[in-house]
């Protein structure tokens, strides 16, 4: 595969040595891009075959600019998957909460169960769900 993996400015040194430690593994390509939620993604299109997101449902106020890249980003095919922690603390189970009623605005949704889940990683509080865009 040909892989863009992305984060914040201050975080691309992290994944450059993330790629480098791991170059043994990869068998297509794979770089490292800035990706500020809620701006400009035209250089990633066209859309993606695939998104994985791991660990993006944490502050409210970044909501609003996560969906906004989610849909920017997305093409009618794209398969997203979404894998998070379940929080039971503080605003978590509320912020939670509220993503997936937003997102079920332009996206379908669909739990992925446990026992689908890799045997070594799973754990009843991470959660893996399938995203794709409403037709």
């Amino acid at each position: 595969a040909n892989v863009t993996v992305t984060d914040l400015e201050e975080l691309q040194e992290l994944l450059l040595v993330n790629i480098e430690k791991n170059k043994h593994l990869v068998t297509g390509s794979v770089r490292a891009e800035v990706l500020k939620w809620g701006e400009d993604v035209a250089e990633f299109q066209p859309p993606p075959d695939y998104i994985l997101m791991a660990d993006c449902i944490y502050y409210e106020e970044s909501l609003e600019p996560l969906l906004k890249t989610l849909k920017d980003l997305t093409g009618p095919d794209t398969c997203v998957l979404c894998c998070y922690e379940q929080r039971t603390m503080g605003k978590n189970p509320e912020i939670e909460r509220k993503y997936f009623e937003l997102l079920q605005a332009d996206f379908e949704l669909e739990k992925i169960p446990l026992d689908k889940h890799d045997e070594e990683y799973r754990s009843e509080d991470i959660h893996i769900v399938n995203i794709h865009r409403k037709r």
